[in-house]
Protein backbone atom coordinates (compact mmCIF):
# COMPACT_ATOMS: atom_id res chain seq x y z
CA UNK A 1 0.00 0.00 0.00
CA UNK A 2 1.55 3.00 -1.07
CA UNK A 3 -1.30 5.45 -1.11
CA UNK A 4 -1.18 8.46 0.66
CA UNK A 5 2.57 9.20 -0.89
CA UNK A 6 3.48 6.25 1.17
CA UNK A 7 2.01 7.26 4.03
CA UNK A 8 3.68 10.83 3.87
CA UNK A 9 7.24 9.28 3.05
CA UNK A 10 6.91 9.24 -0.14
CA UNK A 11 5.10 7.36 -3.12
CA UNK A 12 7.86 6.22 -5.35
CA UNK A 13 11.12 5.31 -3.38
CA UNK A 14 8.45 2.91 -0.67
CA UNK A 15 7.52 1.45 -3.80
CA UNK A 16 10.53 0.61 -5.40
CA UNK A 17 11.85 -0.27 -1.39
CA UNK A 18 8.29 -2.70 -1.70
CA UNK A 19 9.47 -4.60 -4.70
CA UNK A 20 12.73 -4.89 -3.70
CA UNK A 21 11.87 -6.40 -0.84
CA UNK A 22 9.18 -8.91 -1.91
CA UNK A 23 5.92 -7.10 -2.46
CA UNK A 24 4.98 -8.13 -6.11
CA UNK A 25 1.84 -5.62 -6.21
CA UNK A 26 1.28 -1.91 -5.49
CA UNK A 27 -2.09 -0.73 -4.14
CA UNK A 28 -3.19 3.12 -4.24
CA UNK A 29 -6.14 5.15 -3.33
CA UNK A 30 -6.71 7.12 -6.68
CA UNK A 31 -6.20 7.06 -10.49
CA UNK A 32 -3.91 10.05 -10.23
CA UNK A 33 -1.70 8.06 -7.47
CA UNK A 34 -1.47 5.07 -10.27
CA UNK A 35 -1.01 7.24 -13.14
CA UNK A 36 2.36 9.17 -10.77
CA UNK A 37 3.60 5.71 -9.46
CA UNK A 38 3.15 3.79 -13.24
CA UNK A 39 5.64 6.54 -14.55
CA UNK A 40 8.39 4.40 -12.27
CA UNK A 41 6.56 1.24 -12.47
CA UNK A 42 5.90 0.12 -16.32
CA UNK A 43 4.98 -3.65 -15.51
CA UNK A 44 3.98 -4.02 -11.75
CA UNK A 45 0.42 -4.27 -11.35
CA UNK A 46 -1.36 -1.76 -9.32
CA UNK A 47 -4.81 -1.95 -8.10
CA UNK A 48 -6.94 1.34 -7.16
CA UNK A 49 -8.48 1.08 -4.10
CA UNK A 50 -10.86 4.05 -4.33
CA UNK A 51 -14.29 5.26 -6.04
CA UNK A 52 -13.80 7.03 -9.58
CA UNK A 53 -15.43 9.32 -11.42
CA UNK A 54 -15.48 9.14 -15.08
CA UNK A 55 -12.63 11.19 -15.61
CA UNK A 56 -10.89 9.49 -13.02
CA UNK A 57 -11.85 6.13 -14.57
CA UNK A 58 -10.08 7.42 -17.97
CA UNK A 59 -6.81 8.52 -15.55
CA UNK A 60 -7.46 4.79 -14.50
CA UNK A 61 -6.57 3.52 -17.81
CA UNK A 62 -4.22 5.57 -18.92
CA UNK A 63 -2.12 3.98 -15.85
CA UNK A 64 -3.31 0.22 -16.63
CA UNK A 65 -4.50 0.09 -13.56
CA UNK A 66 -6.70 -2.65 -11.83
CA UNK A 67 -9.98 -1.70 -10.29
CA UNK A 68 -12.59 -1.77 -7.53
CA UNK A 69 -15.99 -2.67 -8.40
CA UNK A 70 -19.11 -2.95 -6.65
CA UNK A 71 -22.08 -1.96 -8.60
CA UNK A 72 -23.69 -3.55 -11.98
CA UNK A 73 -23.65 -0.25 -13.68
CA UNK A 74 -19.93 0.75 -12.96
CA UNK A 75 -18.90 -2.81 -14.30
CA UNK A 76 -20.41 -1.88 -17.63
CA UNK A 77 -18.86 1.62 -17.80
CA UNK A 78 -15.25 0.01 -16.88
CA UNK A 79 -15.88 -2.31 -19.77
CA UNK A 80 -16.80 0.41 -22.18
CA UNK A 81 -13.82 2.67 -21.45
CA UNK A 82 -11.92 -0.25 -21.25
CA UNK A 83 -12.93 -1.34 -24.87
CA UNK A 84 -12.29 2.26 -26.02
CA UNK A 85 -8.84 2.73 -24.83
CA UNK A 86 -8.31 -1.17 -26.18
CA UNK A 87 -7.47 -2.41 -22.81
CA UNK A 88 -9.02 -5.29 -20.92
CA UNK A 89 -9.10 -4.21 -17.38
CA UNK A 90 -9.13 -6.08 -14.19
CA UNK A 91 -11.09 -5.63 -11.50
CA UNK A 92 -11.42 -6.89 -7.83
CA UNK A 93 -15.18 -7.31 -6.59
CA UNK A 94 -15.64 -5.68 -3.37
CA UNK A 95 -17.93 -6.92 -0.59
CA UNK A 96 -18.56 -4.71 2.35
CA UNK A 97 -18.72 -7.43 5.15
CA UNK A 98 -19.09 -5.09 8.38
CA UNK A 99 -17.16 -2.00 7.43
CA UNK A 100 -19.60 -0.04 6.30
CA UNK A 101 -18.23 2.44 3.37
CA UNK A 102 -17.78 1.49 -0.24
CA UNK A 103 -18.57 -2.26 -1.35
CA UNK A 104 -21.97 -3.76 -1.48
CA UNK A 105 -23.42 -5.28 1.45
CA UNK A 106 -25.14 -7.71 -0.30
CA UNK A 107 -23.57 -11.39 -1.13
CA UNK A 108 -25.88 -12.61 -3.19
CA UNK A 109 -25.47 -9.51 -5.94
CA UNK A 110 -21.61 -9.56 -5.03
CA UNK A 111 -21.85 -13.33 -6.12
CA UNK A 112 -23.39 -12.20 -9.06
CA UNK A 113 -21.60 -9.53 -9.91
CA UNK A 114 -18.31 -11.84 -9.90
CA UNK A 115 -20.36 -13.89 -11.90
CA UNK A 116 -20.81 -11.13 -14.76
CA UNK A 117 -16.84 -10.03 -14.32
CA UNK A 118 -16.66 -13.69 -15.94
CA UNK A 119 -19.43 -13.70 -18.64
CA UNK A 120 -18.52 -10.23 -20.10
CA UNK A 121 -15.08 -10.72 -21.98
CA UNK A 122 -14.36 -6.94 -21.87
CA UNK A 123 -12.92 -7.38 -18.76
CA UNK A 124 -10.65 -9.66 -16.23
CA UNK A 125 -12.16 -10.90 -12.52
CA UNK A 126 -8.69 -10.68 -10.93
CA UNK A 127 -9.93 -10.81 -6.92
CA UNK A 128 -13.02 -10.91 -4.35
CA UNK A 129 -11.82 -8.12 -1.45
CA UNK A 130 -13.19 -6.88 1.66
CA UNK A 131 -11.75 -4.75 4.47
CA UNK A 132 -11.82 -5.59 8.14
CA UNK A 133 -13.15 -2.61 10.72
CA UNK A 134 -11.51 -3.58 14.11
CA UNK A 135 -8.44 -5.91 13.61
CA UNK A 136 -6.47 -3.58 15.32
CA UNK A 137 -8.72 -3.97 18.32
CA UNK A 138 -8.12 -6.37 21.04
CA UNK A 139 -12.12 -7.15 21.43
CA UNK A 140 -12.18 -9.58 17.65
CA UNK A 141 -15.83 -10.41 18.01
CA UNK A 142 -16.97 -8.54 15.10
CA UNK A 143 -13.69 -9.08 13.09
CA UNK A 144 -14.67 -13.03 13.40
CA UNK A 145 -18.35 -12.35 12.16
CA UNK A 146 -16.75 -10.37 8.95
CA UNK A 147 -14.34 -12.91 8.35
CA UNK A 148 -17.55 -15.83 8.83
CA UNK A 149 -19.18 -13.55 6.10
CA UNK A 150 -16.26 -13.08 3.73
CA UNK A 151 -15.48 -16.70 3.89
CA UNK A 152 -19.28 -17.65 3.31
CA UNK A 153 -19.52 -15.84 0.54
CA UNK A 154 -15.95 -16.67 -1.06
CA UNK A 155 -15.50 -20.32 -0.53
CA UNK A 156 -18.28 -21.62 -3.17
CA UNK A 157 -16.47 -18.81 -5.84
CA UNK A 158 -13.05 -19.62 -5.10
CA UNK A 159 -14.34 -23.13 -6.35
CA UNK A 160 -15.70 -22.20 -9.40
CA UNK A 161 -13.08 -19.36 -10.63
CA UNK A 162 -9.63 -20.96 -9.13
CA UNK A 163 -7.86 -17.79 -10.12
CA UNK A 164 -9.49 -15.60 -7.93
CA UNK A 165 -7.52 -13.68 -5.85
CA UNK A 166 -9.16 -13.31 -2.13
CA UNK A 167 -7.89 -10.43 0.00
CA UNK A 168 -8.96 -9.22 2.83
CA UNK A 169 -6.17 -8.77 5.47
CA UNK A 170 -4.71 -5.01 6.33
CA UNK A 171 -1.18 -4.84 8.70
CA UNK A 172 -3.32 -5.47 11.58
CA UNK A 173 -4.74 -8.42 10.36
CA UNK A 174 -1.54 -9.86 8.83
CA UNK A 175 0.82 -9.47 11.85
CA UNK A 176 -2.83 -10.86 13.68
CA UNK A 177 -3.46 -13.93 12.27
CA UNK A 178 -2.26 -15.90 9.27
CA UNK A 179 -5.53 -17.37 8.92
CA UNK A 180 -6.51 -13.86 7.52
CA UNK A 181 -4.05 -13.99 4.70
CA UNK A 182 -5.88 -15.96 1.89
CA UNK A 183 -4.25 -15.64 -1.49
CA UNK A 184 -2.60 -11.59 -0.58
CA UNK A 185 -2.29 -9.31 2.08
CA UNK A 186 -2.36 -5.19 1.84
CA UNK A 187 0.13 -4.45 4.25
CA UNK A 188 0.26 -0.95 4.52
CA UNK A 189 1.33 1.11 7.69
CA UNK A 190 3.76 -2.18 9.03
CA UNK A 191 5.57 -1.61 6.11
CA UNK A 192 6.90 2.02 6.99
CA UNK A 193 8.02 0.20 10.35
CA UNK A 194 4.68 1.78 12.19
CA UNK A 195 2.72 -0.31 14.29
CA UNK A 196 -1.18 -0.82 13.54
CA UNK A 197 -2.04 -1.52 17.10
CA UNK A 198 -0.31 2.17 18.15
CA UNK A 199 1.98 0.27 20.75
CA UNK A 200 5.58 -0.12 20.42
CA UNK A 201 6.32 -1.01 16.48
CA UNK A 202 9.81 -3.14 18.20
CA UNK A 203 6.71 -5.50 19.83
CA UNK A 204 5.88 -6.45 16.40
CA UNK A 205 9.97 -6.34 15.16
CA UNK A 206 9.18 -3.27 13.08
CA UNK A 207 11.43 -0.76 12.63
CA UNK A 208 9.93 2.85 11.75
CA UNK A 209 11.60 4.04 8.58
CA UNK A 210 10.39 7.69 9.11
CA UNK A 211 12.88 10.15 10.55
CA UNK A 212 12.13 14.02 11.11
CA UNK A 213 15.55 16.03 11.55
CA UNK A 214 15.58 19.50 12.18
CA UNK A 215 18.66 21.78 13.83
CA UNK A 216 18.88 24.22 16.61
CA UNK A 217 18.71 27.65 14.21
CA UNK A 218 19.09 30.32 17.97
CA UNK A 219 19.55 29.61 21.49
CA UNK A 220 18.42 32.57 23.55
CA UNK A 221 18.77 32.94 27.58
CA UNK A 222 15.31 33.97 29.27
CA UNK A 223 14.82 35.52 32.44
CA UNK A 224 12.20 34.19 35.08
CA UNK A 225 8.43 35.15 33.29
CA UNK A 226 9.39 35.65 30.21
CA UNK A 227 7.67 34.38 27.28
CA UNK A 228 8.26 32.35 23.95
CA UNK A 229 5.90 32.44 21.31
CA UNK A 230 2.13 33.36 20.34
CA UNK A 231 -0.21 33.84 22.63
CA UNK A 232 2.30 33.54 25.85
CA UNK A 233 1.30 30.05 26.73
CA UNK A 234 4.41 29.09 28.51
CA UNK A 235 5.97 31.40 30.98
CA UNK A 236 10.08 30.54 31.82
CA UNK A 237 9.57 30.10 35.58
CA UNK A 238 13.10 30.31 35.94
CA UNK A 239 16.30 31.47 34.10
CA UNK A 240 16.84 29.02 30.99
CA UNK A 241 17.95 28.91 27.52
CA UNK A 242 15.34 28.58 25.14
CA UNK A 243 16.38 26.69 21.05
CA UNK A 244 14.46 27.74 18.48
CA UNK A 245 13.75 25.47 15.64
CA UNK A 246 12.99 26.34 12.26
CA UNK A 247 9.95 23.95 11.90
CA UNK A 248 6.23 24.11 12.69
CA UNK A 249 2.85 22.86 12.00
CA UNK A 250 3.68 24.22 8.40
CA UNK A 251 5.67 20.97 8.08
CA UNK A 252 3.48 18.83 9.87
CA UNK A 253 4.61 19.31 13.69
CA UNK A 254 1.11 19.49 15.14
CA UNK A 255 0.07 22.73 17.35
CA UNK A 256 -1.83 21.14 19.27
CA UNK A 257 1.43 19.60 20.43
CA UNK A 258 2.11 23.19 21.68
CA UNK A 259 3.99 22.48 25.81
CA UNK A 260 3.00 19.06 25.55
CA UNK A 261 5.65 16.77 23.54
CA UNK A 262 9.95 16.06 23.77
CA UNK A 263 12.34 16.37 21.08
CA UNK A 264 15.81 15.22 21.05
CA UNK A 265 18.92 17.33 20.89
CA UNK A 266 22.17 16.63 22.12
CA UNK A 267 20.87 13.04 22.92
CA UNK A 268 18.77 14.08 25.42
CA UNK A 269 14.81 15.17 25.58
CA UNK A 270 14.00 18.60 25.04
CA UNK A 271 10.45 19.92 25.87
CA UNK A 272 9.08 21.81 23.56
CA UNK A 273 7.89 25.06 24.89
CA UNK A 274 5.44 27.73 23.73
CA UNK A 275 2.64 27.71 20.93
CA UNK A 276 4.32 25.65 17.97
CA UNK A 277 4.00 28.42 15.56
CA UNK A 278 3.56 27.54 11.39
CA UNK A 279 7.50 28.08 11.02
CA UNK A 280 9.12 27.60 14.07
CA UNK A 281 9.04 26.32 17.79
CA UNK A 282 10.67 26.33 20.79
CA UNK A 283 12.01 24.08 23.60
CA UNK A 284 13.32 24.38 26.65
CA UNK A 285 17.06 23.42 26.92
CA UNK A 286 17.65 24.26 30.39
CA UNK A 287 19.66 26.55 32.16
CA UNK A 288 23.35 25.00 32.14
CA UNK A 289 23.24 23.69 28.16
CA UNK A 290 25.80 24.05 26.25
CA UNK A 291 23.95 23.34 23.28
CA UNK A 292 25.13 26.00 20.37
CA UNK A 293 22.90 26.85 16.83
CA UNK A 294 23.41 24.41 13.89
CA UNK A 295 23.08 21.47 16.80
CA UNK A 296 20.98 18.74 14.81
CA UNK A 297 17.48 18.08 16.52
CA UNK A 298 15.31 14.58 16.04
CA UNK A 299 11.63 15.11 16.46
CA UNK A 300 10.64 11.86 14.96
CA UNK A 301 13.42 9.22 15.67
CA UNK A 302 16.23 8.15 17.52
CA UNK A 303 18.99 10.19 18.92
CA UNK A 304 22.10 8.85 21.56
CA UNK A 305 19.56 5.97 23.16
CA UNK A 306 16.69 8.18 23.19
CA UNK A 307 13.59 7.87 20.95
CA UNK A 308 10.58 9.77 20.19
CA UNK A 309 7.88 8.02 17.60
CA UNK A 310 4.94 8.72 15.86
CA UNK A 311 3.07 6.29 18.42
CA UNK A 312 3.83 8.31 20.94
CA UNK A 313 3.03 11.76 18.89
CA UNK A 314 -0.74 10.27 18.04
CA UNK A 315 -1.20 9.62 22.00
CA UNK A 316 -0.67 12.70 23.12
CA UNK A 317 -2.77 14.08 20.39
CA UNK A 318 -6.22 11.46 20.74
CA UNK A 319 -4.93 10.12 17.03
CA UNK A 320 -3.38 7.21 15.09
CA UNK A 321 0.48 7.11 14.26
CA UNK A 322 -0.81 7.11 10.05
CA UNK A 323 -2.19 10.61 10.26
CA UNK A 324 1.19 11.83 11.89
CA UNK A 325 3.17 10.23 9.08
CA UNK A 326 0.55 11.32 6.59
CA UNK A 327 0.73 14.94 7.96
CA UNK A 328 3.82 15.70 7.32
CA UNK A 329 4.10 18.45 4.42
CA UNK A 330 5.30 18.51 0.91
CA UNK A 331 7.52 20.98 1.78
CA UNK A 332 9.95 18.72 4.28
CA UNK A 333 12.18 17.53 2.58
CA UNK A 334 12.57 13.57 1.73
CA UNK A 335 15.87 12.17 1.44
CA UNK A 336 16.59 7.99 1.37
CA UNK A 337 19.26 5.52 1.91
CA UNK A 338 18.85 2.16 1.18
Amino acid sequence: MVKADGYGHGMAPCAEAALRGGATRLATATATEAFELRASQPEVPILVLGALTDAELDVAMQARAELAVWRAESLATIAQRGSQFGLRPRVHVKYDSGMGRLGNRDAAKVAELVDACVADERVELAGLWTHFATADEADDGFLRDQVDRFRLLAAPLKERYPGLLLHAANSAATLRDPGLHFDMVRCGVAIYGLDPFGMDPASHGLEPAMALLSYVADVKRFAPGESAGYGRTWLAPEETLIGVLPIGYGDGVRRALSNDCEILIGGERAPVVGTISMDNLTVDLGAGSAIEPGEPAVLLGSQGGESVSAEEWARRLGTINYEITCGISPRVLRAYRR
